[in-house]
């Protein structure tokens, strides 16, 4: 009981590297190569979009679509069981590492890396800046018929105004990271994965 089923690892290739770049354990790595076989229901050894689109929490979510469309970077159709893990990891949450190697490279889950991400669910055009109607879009996605198209377009105005410090009208990653420089994004995009 609690051990990792040889033949499970067996079936995933680079696992030490995969270890090594994500910081899951090894029975994390065998838990999402579970999740990852059941996804992929006709074992293709990959997934598609429809095969995430048939996660019910994703189905339902406002951003579901955005969120499945983050695990398909640079327009590819298909995720590995490798990307599959290394985009989970951006949701490892960041472990206390005071004797951590100055060296090493920026671990997945950095906070700059979730930062990336959420910031990617708002640039669809991937031009690096989030716009006026990128921010509307999504503002619209998630809170539905709650508020009124004024105020969605006043809370979008003023959400630019504070954020824009270069005066484009439009937020870049640099200044979506400092409008969020007091917010624990460490905890907030954060997922205990089960040892």
């Amino acid at each position: 009981m609690g051990t990792v089923c040889s033949s499970q690892i067996s079936k995933i290739t680079n696992l030490d590297e995969i270890i090594a770049e994500t910081g899951f354990s090894k029975g994390h790595v065998s838990r999402l190569y579970d999740r990852f076989a059941s996804l992929d229901k006709d074992e293709k050894g990959f997934l598609s979009k429809s095969d995430f689109q048939n996660i019910g929490g994703l189905a339902v979510n406002p951003l579901g679509e955005r969120i499945i469309n983050a695990f398909f970077p640079d327009g590819n159709e298909a995720v590995n069981f490798r990307t599959f893990v290394r985009i989970l990891a951006i949701f490892r949450p960041i472990e206390n590492e005071k004797n951590k190697d100055p060296s090493a490279p920026e671990p997945v889950n950095s906070r700059s890396n979730k930062l990336k991400f959420a910031f990617q669910l708002y640039d669809q055009d991937n031009d690096g800046k989030i716009t006026k109607k990128e921010l509307l879009q999504v503002l619209r996605m998630m809170v539905g018929v709650q508020v009124t198209e004024e105020q969605l377009e006043n809370i979008t105005e003023r959400t630019i105004q504070e954020a824009d410090l270069d005066g484009d009208n439009a937020i870049s990653f640099k200044e979506y990271a400092m409008s969020l420089e007091k917010v624990n994004i460490e905890h907030k995009m954060s997922i205990r994965f089960l040892k």
